[in-house]
């Protein structure tokens, strides 16, 4: 990949030099102008810093439009593509992975003379190396998609020019695309965005967050002004994400305060374990601060009934005659994307789907279609929205929710004296970065919603296709054969066992215990030989986690997992995966993990 520049080219530093020095020619031209306008003893006067001020000002993109600066900004980005570019080969790592010298790192210090701008994008490229290409079909670790390039340019772009979200008038037209995305999004999830309202905050922990905090105020009005007094629950399921804790812990709920109700086999909330707590903390004259519904657990996509909980919370409040309405919150990080599908016609079935991934997209959307019952949102475009970190929305079906957190005007006197829209009177964060919200309308205006069912339905196919493939060898076990998601969780097994029954045996009879922990080690020996190929170029990417759910006497059970993201999938690189877990396996076997 080579980047012709307004007719320029080069490798190294030539086409850079030739913009500089034409640049420093007018440097100089632009200071004796300057300084011949102030008369024959100006230069005398000069400030010593003057010159070193003028070097400075090269490393800065031109206020104003100026050809010349203006290329050698974009040829310092493309030169810096270039040496990244340089870093590709077939194997899905950028360059070779390198011991990480903490050590070295920590002795850093600021240097007294500042260095050229290429060579600090010499320097920002090689921190880059070893990292993981999100895009490679052979990268399948965790929730982490491609980025689009519009979504690149959408990051980039504020990146360059600094909005600050805090209000309209630092930000100007992106103000008005957070609005936009934020409607486009309520609509797709079945919101009214006349009564809606979305914010970009600082990951899908902070939408959980918002939401929390909007059930605390709920639940204890005034406590943005007065403390958290009393106490307060959160009610979600064992199987959701961490951040839970988290959540609870930072906004002095306490972790403690996190109920965490059992699931089912397919990784859902209990809804009859969550009435059960929920009345428990009622009784026991506690508030309840949020139900959280997971809209796709991360390890196994687990998709929580959003119906089931919203209709239990409104019981609650009839029965138990509330002085409030415990807010209901959808974590919906992953699984938003499926809304998509809201209106699909599954049985004309027009992208043409396998009969086993149209069953798999139906029964999420089935769940994923209750969205709009729940009070607020949590959205990651830079999870199944293919944009890059950090792009997240905390929606709320009814914006007069965010007045339960307006600070006033009068705390915050050196702002908003001019716009028309201030989100920082209520937003935790002041300084908020457009790059979330371009980043995700470059992907939504990019894919639109045909995209997205594309994109989506292809990766959940090469999914079923691996589950397919794994099901079909006896060493291999699927613990989420019945998910509907694009990650597909797993066992690996060693000679002379019985994977016919084991899964079943493990997962719930004690006296499989010793059997289950040894398996355990096995599969994290395996993952550990399968992570080292991967990071020599030689093999498939995977993650595993250390607890896919816990057996029924109380133990984890270790899963490796295959999360497919990259739109480049495909069949081949199904049954790559497949060929590298069992070759990892003959390896253990013949002890080539030593």
């Amino acid at each position: 990949m080579r980047f012709p520049v307004y007719g320029l080219r080069g490798r190294g530093r030539t086409g850079i030099q030739a913009i500089r020095r034409i640049r420093g020619v007018e440097s100089r031209e632009a200071v004796g102008t300057c300084s011949a306008a102030a008369g024959p003893d100006a230069r005398v006067s000069e400030p010593a810093y003057y010159a070193r001020l003028a070097r400075i000002r090269e490393a800065f993109p031109a206020p104003v439009s100026d050809r010349m600066h203006d290329a050698y900004f974009v040829f310092s980005i493309l030169r810096a593509l270039d040496l990244v570019d340089d870093m590709k080969s077939e194997v899905p790592l950028l360059g070779q992975p390198q011991a990480l010298d903490y050590a070295a790192a920590e002795q850093a210090a600021l240097p007294e003379e500042g260095r050229t701008a290429e060579d600090v994008a010499r320097l920002l490229v090689g921190a880059l190396e070893g990292m993981p290409i999100w895009g490679h079909p052979r990268t399948q670790i965790n929730v982490v998609p491609p980025s689009s390039i519009p979504s690149i340019i959408g990051s980039l772009l504020p990146a360059i020019y600094n909005p600050n979200l805090v209000s309209d008038d630092t930000s100007y037209g992106v103000a008005l695309k957070e609005a936009a995305v934020s409607a486009m999004t309520a609509r797709l999830v079945g919101y009214d965005p006349a009564r809606s309202a979305g914010v970009f905050t600082f990951g899908g922990t902070g939408t959980t967050l918002y939401g929390a905090k909007l059930g605390i105020e709920k639940a204890f009005p005034d406590a943005m002004d007065t403390g958290l007094r009393g106490g307060g629950v959160i009610l979600a399921s064992a199987q959701s994400h961490y951040c839970r804790l988290n959540v609870a812990g930072w906004l002095g709920l306490g972790e403690q305060n996190v109920v965490q109700v059992p699931t089912h086999l397919q990784n859902d909330i209990r809804i009859d374990r969550l009435e059960a707590a929920a009345r428990a903390a009622i009784e026991e004259g506690r508030r309840i601060v949020g139900l959280v519904a997971t809209m796709g657990t991360t390890d196994a996509f687990g998709i929580d009934d959003l119906d089931a909980v919203v209709d239990l919370r409104d019981r609650l409040v009839e029965e138990h005659g509330l002085d409030y309405r415990p807010h209901v919150h959808a974590d919906a990080v992953i699984g938003w994307a499926w809304s998509v599908f809201n209106g699909y016609d599954f049985e004309e079935n027009p992208l043409g789907f396998r009969p086993r991934t149209v069953r798999a997209l139906a029964a999420a959307r089935r769940r994923i279609a209750s969205l709009h019952r729940a009070d607020s949102i949590g959205i990651d475009f830079h999870k199944t929205g293919f944009a890059p970190y950090v792009s997240s929305l905390f929606l709320v079906r009814e914006r007069a929710d965010l007045g339960l957190l307006v600070r006033g005007r009068d705390e915050m006197p050196y702002l908003f004296q001019s716009g028309e829209r201030h989100p920082g009177v209520y937003t935790l964060e002041t300084s908020r970065s457009g790059g979330g919200v371009l980043a995700a309308y470059g992907s939504l205006l990019l894919l639109g919603r045909v995209g997205l069912q594309v994109v989506l339905g292809h990766l959940v196919e090469k999914a079923e296709s691996l589950r397919e493939h794994l099901e079909g060898h006896e060493p291999t076990v699927v613990l989420n054969d019945d998910g509907v998601g694009t990650v597909t969780v797993f066992r690996v097994y060693p000679d002379g066992v019985d994977t016919w029954r084991i899964k079943e045996r493990e997962r719930t009879d004690p006296a499989a215990r010793e059997e289950l922990l040894r398996h355990n080690d096995y599969n994290r020996r395996l993952f550990r030989y399968l992570y080292d190929r991967a990071m020599a170029g030689k093999g498939v990417h995977v993650s595993m986690t250390d607890c896919y759910r816990e057996t029924d006497y109380g133990e984890p059970m270790v899963g490796l997992k295959g999360f497919i993201l990259s739109p480049f999938i495909d069949e081949r690189n199904v049954r790559h995966l497949v060929d590298d877990v069992l070759a990892a396996r003959r390896a253990i076997r013949d002890g080539g993990d030593s």
